[in-house]
């Protein structure tokens, strides 16, 4: 999913929990897909950032330089505007684009 055009809101959402679980019945459950989702979001996100800085990134050894580079702080904007990790990841959850599957619950049923 392409985060940066999408259109899922930078704000926090009231979201009926009761229906937000149906899927696995159990909220807490259903928080920890959603949590692993946002952790693989935000490293993901986190890298392609870090990739984009490297290019600007100078070694030098005088610390009383600072090189502010106007490309720099737009993509650092950029990034920051996106919508967080856990918003995203409660998106996908709704959407259904989102597997998971519990092992003790596939255990139960057999």
């Amino acid at each position: 999913m392409d985060y940066k055009k999408s259109s899922i809101p930078n704000t926090t959402i009231t979201r009926d929990m009761n229906a937000l679980c149906a899927d696995t019945g159990n909220v807490y459950e259903t928080v920890k897909i959603i949590s692993k989702r946002a952790n693989q979001i935000s490293v993901e996100t986190k890298a392609e950032l870090e990739k984009k800085l490297q290019e600007f990134a100078s070694y030098t050894d005088n610390l009383e330089e600072v090189f502010e580079n106007r490309e720099q702080i737009e993509i650092s904007r950029f990034y920051e505007k996106l919508p967080k990790a856990t918003l995203v990841a409660t998106q996908e959850y709704q959407d259904g684009k989102i597997y998971h599957k519990n092992p003790a619950r596939e255990k139960l049923k057999k």
